[in-house]
């Protein structure tokens, strides 16, 4: 039990975080809920199959001599892509049609809710297994990378939302999310290079940076902030 408590106190408190952010027009909590819960089910199913279906057709595997050019490939076009598309398609299918969904910033609340469904359900599995070093490492790197995924993609689905450049923005926030998510990964795959794993903690404080700019400007820009 204490483990499971480890496991998503981090989730939760990336949740709160963001609740709080959301100054002037507060979601609905059920269709909060409903994005956590998507993410942390459906999400995690897409990216199940996803993950067997290339697994089969491309195995990479990341031990060995596996070459770097492999590894990238694995690192962003396999892992970063399929996790980051799993939670695209509940934001986008499913949070932006929302007549809730009626600021920008709200692009950065359920991208956030729907990447820490995904964040709570993978932290689990990795904590319940590797114990409570696992479970203080993942609380200050991996959720809040997952988190920072979802700000950059939101904030441009905040964007897409209301403008006739839908199409481009949504896939614009995808993409960068994929880029962030695969070079965090790409160091950190990267175990048989000394040192080079500093590189994964300095795109997640990158990812982060931006992440609080992007949180700043869509909420400082709130159509419902009252001059």
């Amino acid at each position: 039990m204490k483990l499971l408590s480890l496991a998503i106190a981090p989730v939760f408190l990336i949740i709160l975080y963001i609740y709080y952010k959301d100054k002037y027009d507060k979601e609905p909590k059920r269709l909060l809920l409903f994005s956590f819960l998507l993410g942390a089910i459906i999400s995690v199913i897409v990216t199940t199959i996803l993950y067997i279906i290339t697994d089969y057709t491309f195995p990479i595997p990341i031990a060995g001599n596996t070459s770097v050019l492999q590894i990238f490939i694995k690192a962003f076009l396999i892992v970063g892509f399929i996790e980051e598309f799993s939670k695209y398609i509940i934001v986008r299918y499913y949070a932006q049609t929302k007549k809730e969904f009626n600021e920008r910033f709200d692009g950065i609340v359920y991208a956030v809710m729907v990447s820490m469904g995904f964040a709570a359900t993978e932290n689990i599995m990795y904590v319940l297994e590797g114990g409570y070093e696992v479970a203080l490492l993942r609380a200050f790197t991996a959720i809040p990378a997952h988190a920072s995924f979802g700000v950059l993609m939101g904030y441009f689905m905040g964007k897409a939302k209301f403008s006739n450049n839908r199409v481009a923005l949504n896939l614009l926030g995808l993409f960068l999310a994929i880029v962030f998510h695969g070079a965090y990964d790409f160091f950190l795959f990267l175990e048989f290079i000394p040192g080079i794993w500093v590189g994964a903690f300095i795109s997640l404080f990158i990812g982060l940076y931006l992440s609080n700019k992007a949180i700043k400007k869509h909420s400082n820009n709130s159509r419902f902030k009252v001059s």
